[in-house]
C-alpha cells in the first residue's frame, strides 16, 4: 500500500473522525414554571422577588419578555408547548371533562377525590388522552431520532409513554401523581438521568415542569422568613418564597450538567405555563386577572432559548408564542418539522419581524364538549405590537367554577406599553383598531 503524503494523511484523519463529535445533536432542558407571573423574576424587574440563577439564565440566552402561552389554564397551555399547536386545533381545552356532581359526595375535597375515581371522568381523561395523541408531541418525535427523554413533574395525558418519552415519573394520575415530587422533594431522577444519558452516549430531551410555584405553597422556613415583611401579604409572601425555591432548584440542575461537562451541549429553553397573583383577602389566586383569564396577568411570560456557543444572547423586541418551541427545538436537533404546524423557529428574525401577533384563548376548566373547541370557549385574544385585543364568546357557563364564570363583555382594547396592567379598555375611543384586530382575529380563527 503506497504511503499518503502529509496532507492526505491529516485529511484523511478528519474525515474519520466519529460523526457524533462533529454532529451530535444538542441535549435539550426544558424548565416549564407553573402558575409563575409574568413579572415575578428579577430579569423582568421585580423588586418582590429574588430569582439569581434565572437572571443569569436569562442573560445568556435569546430572551423574549414578550412571550404568550396560548391559554391560561395548565393542561391546555401545556399541550400547545408540546405539540406546537393552539388549543382549538390540537383540542385539549381544559383540565377534565366535565361530568355531573358524584352523589353522597360532600366538601370540596371529598367531592374532587370521587369525581376522579368515577367511571364517566375516567372514560373523559381516556378520550382526551386520545386526542392528544392525534398531534405531533414533541419528545416523541426527538425519540424517532435517537433522543432519550424524561418526563419529570406537570402531565395531564396519562402515563409518561403516551407523550413518547422513554422514562418518566407519572404513572398516569391526573396531573401528574409521583412526577409532583421533583423539585420539591427531589431532583435525583433529573439528574440521575442526565447523568446516566451522558454515560450511554445518548442525547437527551427532559422535561422539568415542577408544580412550583404552584400552590400549595408550602416554601422552606429559611425562605418564607426573607418575604414575611417584605411582601403585602401572607399569601404572597407564600408565593413570592415559591418562587425563589423554584429558582434554587434551577441553580441546582445547571450546577449538575456544569459537573458532567455539559454545559456547552445542552440546549435550555424556558417558559411558564400561565400567570397567578396572589388575592389579599385570602390564600387563593385573581381569576379575574391571572389564572384562567385572557390579560397578560394569565397569559404572559418570558420565554428564552441559551445554547452557550451556538444562540448569541440578546433580547428580542418581537412576541413569541408557547407554539414557537416546539420547531424551535427541532430545527436546532436537525430534526424536520412538521408542516402543518402553527409556531415559528425563534431564531429566525425574519420570520418574527414578519409576524402580524399572536394570539391565543381561554376556556372552562372543565371540557364541555370534547372535540368541538368553541363548546368551552370564553375569550379568545391577540397582541399586535404594543395593542392587545379580547373577544368575548358569549358563553354562558351557568358557574364560576375555578374561575369559569360567564364571557359575555363587549370587546376590549388596551396600550400594553402605556397600561401594562391592562386598566384602561380603549375600545371605543378607538373602534378603528377593534374592527382591525378583530378582522385579524377571525382570520386566525372565529371561534366558531
Amino acid at each position: 500500500m503506497p504511503r499518503l503524503s502529509p496532507l492526505c494523511a491529516a485529511l484523511l484523519a478528519v474525515l474519520c473522525l466519529p460523526v457524533a463529535a462533529a454532529d451530535r445533536p444538542p441535549n435539550i432542558l426544558m424548565i416549564v414554571s407553573d402558575d409563575h407571573a409574568w413579572n415575578d423574576y428579577g430579569f423582568m424587574g421585580s423588586k418582590s422577588v429574588s430569582t439569581p440563577h434565572l437572571d443569569k439564565l436569562a442573560t445568556e440566552s435569546r430572551l423574549f419578555p414578550r412571550g404568550y402561552v396560548t391559554n391560561s389554564l395548565c393542561g391546555p397551555s401545556l399541550a400547545s408547548m408540546l405539540t406546537g399547536r393552539h388549543v382549538h386545533r390540537h383540542g385539549i381545552t381544559g383540565n377534565d371533562p366535565r361530568i355531573a356532581a358524584v352523589d353522597g359526595a360532600k366538601g370540596p375535597g371529598k367531592a374532587a377525590a370521587a369525581k376522579q375515581k368515577n367511571a364517566a371522568f375516567l372514560e373523559g381523561r381516556a378520550q382526551m388522552i386520545k386526542l392528544f395523541q392525534q398531534s405531533p408531541i414533541l419528545p416523541r418525535l426527538l425519540g424517532e431520532h435517537g433522543y432519550v427523554s424524561l418526563q419529570t413533574g406537570k402531565w395531564w395525558m396519562g402515563p409518561y409513554q403516551t407523550g413518547g418519552f422513554t422514562e418518566g415519573m407519572t404513572k398516569g394520575g391526573r396531573h401528574g401523581d409521583e412526577g409532583l415530587d421533583i423539585g420539591r422533594k427531589t431532583l435525583a431522577p433529573l439528574t440521575d438521568f442526565i447523568t446516566r444519558a451522558k454515560k450511554d452516549g445518548k442525547p437527551f430531551f427532559a422535561w422539568y415542569a415542577p408544580m412550583m410555584p404552584h400552590d400549595p405553597h408550602t416554601p422552606p422556613e429559611r425562605l418564607l422568613a426573607k418575604y414575611r415583611d417584605k411582601s403585602p401579604t401572607p399569601q404572597a409572601a407564600r408565593y413570592h418564597a415559591m418562587v425563589e425555591w423554584f429558582d434554587e432548584t434551577i441553580g441546582e440542575v445547571r450546577a449538575h450538567l456544569e459537573k458532567e461537562g455539559l454545559t456547552r451541549d445542552t440546549v435550555i429553553v424556558y417558559i411558564a405555563d400561565n400567570g397567578w397573583i396572589p388575592r389579599t383577602d385570602k390564600p387563593s389566586v385573581d381569576f379575574e386577572r391571572s389564572k384562567q383569564s385572557p390579560f397578560d396577568g394569565g397569559v404572559r411570560t418570558p420565554i428564552f432559548v441559551s445554547w452557550p456557543g451556538h444562540i448569541k444572547p440578546t433580547v428580542m423586541a418581537e412576541a413569541a408564542s408557547a407554539v414557537d418551541i416546539l420547531p424551535t427545538l427541532l430545527k436546532l436537533a436537525g430534526i424536520p418539522v412538521p408542516a402543518d404546524g402553527d409556531g415559528l423557529d425563534l431564531l429566525d428574525d425574519g420570520a418574527l419581524r414578519a409576524r402580524p401577533f399572536v394570539a391565543g384563548q381561554n376556556s372552562t376548566h372543565d371540557i364541555l364538549e370534547l372535540g368541538r373547541p368553541t363548546a368551552s370557549l370564553r375569550y379568545r385574544w391577540l397582541v399586535a405590537g404594543d395593542l392587545k385585543l379580547i373577544v368575548s364568546s358569549g358563553l354562558k357557563t351557568g358557574t364560576t367554577q375555578y374561575g369559569s364564570a360567564d364571557a359575555t363583555e363587549p370587546p376590549r382594547l388596551f396600550d400594553l406599553k402605556a397600561d401594562p396592567g391592562e386598566l384602561k379598555d380603549l375600545a371605543a375611543v378607538r373602534p378603528d383598531d377593534v374592527k382591525r384586530l378583530t378582522a385579524l382575529l377571525d382570520g386566525w380563527w372565529t371561534g366558531r
